[in-house]
């Protein structure tokens, strides 16, 4: 009797065991899909004759009937946004926003009803880190970026991660700092990094010394080359005005001692014929 009982109540629990097997396995997946905030996401189901979209505790937020859709627009935030494209069998959902982000389920009742479940994820594309210098001595730069969803700052040495931050507070502006050794200044990149962009930033040109006293040398070296600099294009200036005017008054001389000016201080007498007198012809005649 108690055997019985026994046998009776496996038999109870597996039955139980499998049904619940059965109810669990029968649950639909939640796939995860990520959207970039102005961009446009369709959600990888068809419904090609019949069918819904259904937004979290919304329900009902698009219906489609054979050949044409019909949008509930329960709230003016899919005003326009929600559209189901007739050829593709696909919902999609343009201009992006934060506030997207949420379970969203598609239910297909073209042959037989099938729901399929996704979790979507709205994300910012990410600016540009700033790279700036704290310190010189060692050089000790900061990288900051804007916090956004599931951000991460790293700074890293060729492929080698050196340090990471992230925060849960988005109302705040990361920051990571970082003492370089000059030897390896342009191995160093921070990257700012979230599921759907990348950027990176680099150490400034202008940390390179560590040592206070080698960027005064330079900056004195620099201010001595630029004098050096000034005073030839002083000397060089003098010599050029020199060679001209010397050269103007060796052609100023040229012209005075030449030929046509010789000619021209040379003064001519007027030359006169003098016509003999009458008896001086009879004289000569007579003898």
């Amino acid at each position: 009797m108690l055997f019985s009982q026994g046998k009776k109540l496996k038999v109870t629990l597996l039955y139980l065991f499998v049904l619940y097997s059965d109810q669990h396995s029968a649950q639909p997946e939640t796939g995860q899909v990520k959207g970039i905030v102005g961009k446009s996401l369709s959600f990888p189901e068809k419904v090609l004759k019949s069918g819904s979209l259904l937004y979290g505790g919304l329900g009902n937020i698009a219906h489609v009937y054979p050949g044409k859709q019909s949008n509930t627009n329960l709230e003016n935030r899919f005003k326009n946004r929600l559209h189901w494209n007739n050829v593709t069998g696909f919902f999609t959902l343009t201009d992006l926003q934060i506030d997207d982000s949420g379970v969203y389920t598609v239910e297909n009742s073209d042959e037989e009803k099938r729901t399929h479940t996704f979790q979507l994820t709205v994300y910012y594309v990410l600016s540009k880190p700033q790279v700036t210098v704290h310190d010189n001595s060692p050089c000790t730069v900061v990288c900051s970026v804007e916090n956004r969803r599931e951000v991460t700052l790293s700074w890293y040495r060729g492929e080698e991660k050196l340090n990471q931050t992230s925060s849960p507070d988005l109302n705040i502006t990361l920051s990571l700092p970082l003492k370089v050794d000059e030897q390896n200044r342009d191995s160093y990149r921070c990257e700012a990094a979230n599921p759907v962009s990348k950027e990176t930033a680099v150490v400034p040109n202008y940390c390179i010394e560590s040592d206070p006293s080698k960027v005064t040398d330079g900056i004195e070296r620099t201010r001595d080359c630029l004098i050096i600099s000034v005073i030839c294009i002083l000397v060089a200036s003098g010599l050029v005005g020199l060679a001209i005017y010397l050269k103007k008054r060796r052609n100023g001389h040229s012209h005075a001692d030449s030929p046509e000016r010789k000619q021209d201080d040379i003064q001519y007498a007027e030359i006169s014929h003098i016509k003999p007198a009458d008896n001086q012809v009879s004289n000569n005649a007579t003898g």
